[in-house]
């Protein structure tokens, strides 16, 4: 055989074997495409990357330089620029007196300074007490103080929607921040003074109760929790009826003016404990001469887990702001913080200027960015940060484990496979981060579904058709 036939018969086989080893590519692909036929996509928009992290190639790319409302999968950005740029941060709230303590009375002020910290709850607020009580104080005979000039006096992130007030996933913000900003309402029958039970956790004097329920013989209640938020008042209305076979049934509602509900909280947590307040609470920046008496601090690893886990709009607006102010100062700002967001989309090789970011929570429907975008950070993280790149993935949700994933994909070979950020504001579902598949790869990944009309479900639905379609292929 000569040299030539020799050659020609190399290249063929060699050919043959390329073609061969695409087959699975190809296949892949198809039943991506497949899925893309689904009617749902015939006015929506889509945008889908699949990297392999392990063979450091590309899967699968449709429109991935579009730009799409990100939804929560903004707070990938939020936490990501948090881990980068504030290394072992602690959200703390510290309380101070000026004045002079003597026989456990102070003749000075009591302030409380808020420091971000979104998980702070009623029970936290009642440590803080105890802790004061415990330094030796009974008793103020000057004023109760909140500072909240760390944070501007913007209340609600730019481009929010005024209609999703009172949903807590709305709540106001403040560098004060409690029991999320909301406050629960429990509903229960009193079959014995046939009367409906309504009360509030924390129970507090802060919120009006107008009780309107009425006590029926039905088998199902038919009754609606409103606070009025056309008055920006927390004045909460029951009105309906309860079943008498009804359980307790509890909703919540967000709280207008949380630095308020704060400092109300805090009154009657020191008064709880023994604790009196001689003058007036109010809001007022610390004094320059006041000695501090305790600090109740919490890591930033936590926060961020609750951030991803539960979509936690709150926490990824508070840590926007702490980033803020640790590095550019009081009073902090989205705007400031946004600009270690940008830092980190340079990092990644893109141009903040090409994307539209006003928010840390992706609530927002101003914001625009791109699935390229999105999974380059991922990317970066996995290659760049491999220690913060395992704090990043462990604080996403767990497909049929935990958090926004909790319920779905339990089915099937991804449960447990995706670690993935959910988002999901009207018209949009996104989901983003990361997944293994059958052969022990280690996959990044960006889905972008937008512009449809109705529910969700759909769109999770075929999210989670890919995810499954990726762990089988790959």
């Amino acid at each position: 055989m000569n040299q030539e036939k020799k050659f020609l018969i190399i290249l063929f086989l060699f050919i043959q074997s390329l073609t061969a080893a695409q087959v699975p590519d190809s296949t892949f692909i198809k039943e991506i495409d497949s899925l893309l036929t689904d009617e749902i996509f015939t006015p929506a928009q889509k945008a889908i990357i699949v990297y392999d992290l392990t063979a450091e190639k590309t899967l699968y790319s449709k429109n991935g330089k579009l730009l799409f409302h990100p939804a929560s999968t903004q707070k990938i950005l939020t936490t990501s620029s948090a881990l980068l740029f504030l290394d072992d941060y602690k959200f703390k709230t510290t309380v101070y007196y000026d004045g002079e303590i003597d026989d456990s009375i102070c003749s000075g002020n009591l302030y409380i300074a808020g420091g971000f910290d979104p998980d702070f709850t009623s029970n936290d607020l009642d440590s803080v007490a105890k802790e004061i009580k415990q330094y030796g104080i009974k008793e103020i005979k000057g004023n109760l103080y909140a500072d909240v000039s760390m944070m501007d006096s913007l209340f609600w992130g730019e481009g929010w929607m005024w209609d999703d007030d009172p949903n807590l996933f709305a709540a106001y913000l403040s560098p004060l921040s409690i029991n999320d900003n909301g406050i629960q309402i429990i509903v229960e029958p009193d079959t014995v003074n046939q009367k409906v039970i309504v009360r509030t956790i924390p129970e507090t004097k802060f919120v009006e109760i107008e009780n309107k329920l009425s006590l029926a013989e039905k088998d199902s209640s038919d009754f609606k929790i409103e606070r009025d938020w056309l008055s920006r008042s927390n004045k909460i209305t029951a009105n309906g009826f309860i079943s008498k076979k009804e359980k307790p049934d509890t909703t919540a509602v967000s709280i207008f003016n949380p630095s308020l509900y704060f400092i109300t909280l805090f009154n009657e947590a020191l008064s709880k404990n023994g604790i009196t307040i001689k003058g007036e609470t109010g809001f007022k920046k610390l004094n320059e001469d006041a000695e501090d008496i305790f600090t109740f601090e919490r890591e930033i690893d936590s926060v961020l887990i609750n951030t991803n886990k539960n979509s936690d709009n709150l926490s990824a607006e508070m840590i926007l702001r702490a980033t803020s102010f640790e590095y550019f100062g009081a009073p902090s700002s989205a705007k400031e913080g946004i600009k270690l967001v940008d830092s980190l989309i340079t990092l990644t090789g893109f141009n903040p200027k090409n994307f539209r970011i006003v928010d840390g929570s992706g609530l927002s429907f101003y914001n625009l960015i791109s699935a390229e975008l999105l999974t380059s950070v991922l990317k970066y993280f996995y290659y760049n940060e491999p220690e913060l790149f395992v704090k990043l993935y462990n604080s996403f949700p767990v497909a049929g484990y935990d958090g926004s994933l909790q319920n779905r994909m339990r089915e099937g070979n991804s449960f447990r496979k995706v670690h993935a950020k959910t988002g999901t504001i009207s018209g949009a579902s996104n989901l983003a981060g990361y997944m293994s598949t059958k052969n022990n790869h280690l996959i990044a990944f960006t889905i972008f579904i937008q512009n449809y009309t109705g529910g969700a479900q759909k769109a999770r639905n075929i999210q989670d058709k890919i995810c499954e379609t990726i762990y089988n292929n790959n």
